[in-house]
């Protein structure tokens, strides 16, 4: 499908040179953040407790924020999850304090703020036992009920950490090892080099800005390796095609015609990844907001390493057409064999 068609090559590799430049500049200055200020890293990775509320109205989170905020736990996060009436607060961990004391310390201020007060309440449970839990009455009513507290020790998130970059080494891995089956060892190791090129600059990002690195945005970092490579293996189809079927074109001309000729495919891709992807930015709320920052750096960079790195890298490698195209039978007088003529 072809919503346009550009007749004439554009000359991507007569800048490539200049873009290379620019990709290394910007890698470096990820890798400079990345040491310098280093991850905001999320409660999953550093450890911490998590609060599930639901209030019988729509949560005001402002002043829940406030509330928790003003006791002095450090820096909180408060975010609505599947309804208005249902917050999640995440808290970082605190050594001098028991996890039941912080929960029981954050419950109590945040049912004050509703004007109401902390008391112990039976409850017969499915099973038939009989277990008190804390409830928040204020005037006959309940305001708000605490539904669950879960405490993230920081040996559980260094796991999640060592099993992160585990997941992101074994992607790399895969990746190098599929394309340099499916196509060439140039292309193996321009593509990865792209792919580490999208990671680091996400990364740096996130450093830069100190925006919280959490697990959904990992997933947002491993969904961008298989998406940047789709692309560059689409380039990579379109390159071993025109060296196939244009036999006195140079190498820099064959990418250019590659990397033309996708265009129209390239635009409706992205842009209706982008369209999605948007769309979680803007109305995602604070759970899918980062997320989706993550996979809009990465749609926006993926498709400039595709054409500006990998296939740069490619040429610099001194791809050729004896690399990927096999020799086969000569049918000589036949105009349409893609074969007659070639030298390999």
């Amino acid at each position: 499908m072809e919503f346009f068609r550009i007749k004439r090559d554009i000359p991507f590799m007569r800048h490539a040179l200049v873009f290379n430049i620019i990709s290394l500049v910007t890698f470096l200055a990820a890798v400079f953040f990345l040491v310098t200020r280093g991850l905001h890293l999320s409660i999953e990775f550093t450890g911490g407790t998590v609060l599930e509320v639901q209030y019988s109205q729509p949560a005001n989170l402002e002043r829940v924020r406030g509330t928790v905020e003003s006791m002095g736990f450090g820096e909180v996060q408060v975010q609505n999850f599947g309804t208005a009436r249902d917050v999640l607060i995440r808290l970082p961990l605190r050594g001098d304090v028991k996890q039941s004391e912080v929960v029981g310390r954050v419950f109590e201020a945040l049912c004050r703020a509703e004007s109401g007060t902390v008391q112990t309440a039976q409850q017969t449970t499915d099973q038939g036992q009989s277990v008190s839990r804390q409830v928040c009455a204020a005037g006959g009513a309940e305001p708000l009920r605490l539904q669950r507290s879960e405490f993230v020790g920081p040996q559980v998130g260094s796991e999640l950490a060592r099993d992160g970059a585990l997941a992101l080494a074994v992607t790399i891995a895969g990746i190098m090892i599929y394309l340099a089956l499916r196509f060439e060892w140039k292309f193996s190791v321009a593509a990865i080099i792209a792919n580490l090129h999208d990671v680091v600059i996400i990364l740096g990002f996130f450093a830069f800005f100190q925006w919280e690195f959490s697990l959904s945005v990992l997933a947002a970092v491993l969904a961008v390796l298989g998406y940047s490579v789709n692309e560059s293996v689409v380039i990579f189809d379109r390159i071993r095609e025109a060296f196939r079927k244009y036999r006195k074109m140079t190498t820099a001309e064959v990418i250019d015609h590659a990397i033309t000729s996708t265009m129209s495919r390239t635009i409706i891709t992205h842009g209706s990844t982008q369209l999605m992807v948007l769309s979680m930015l803007l109305f995602g709320g604070p759970t899918l907001h980062y997320f989706a920052v993550a996979l809009t750096i990465g749609i926006l960079f993926g498709i400039y390493s595709s054409v500006f790195v990998a296939a740069a890298v490619a040429m610099w490698l001194g791809v050729k057409r004896e690399d990927l195209v096999k020799a086969g039978a000569r049918k000589d007088g036949d105009p349409n064999d893609p074969n007659a003529g070639a030298v390999v």
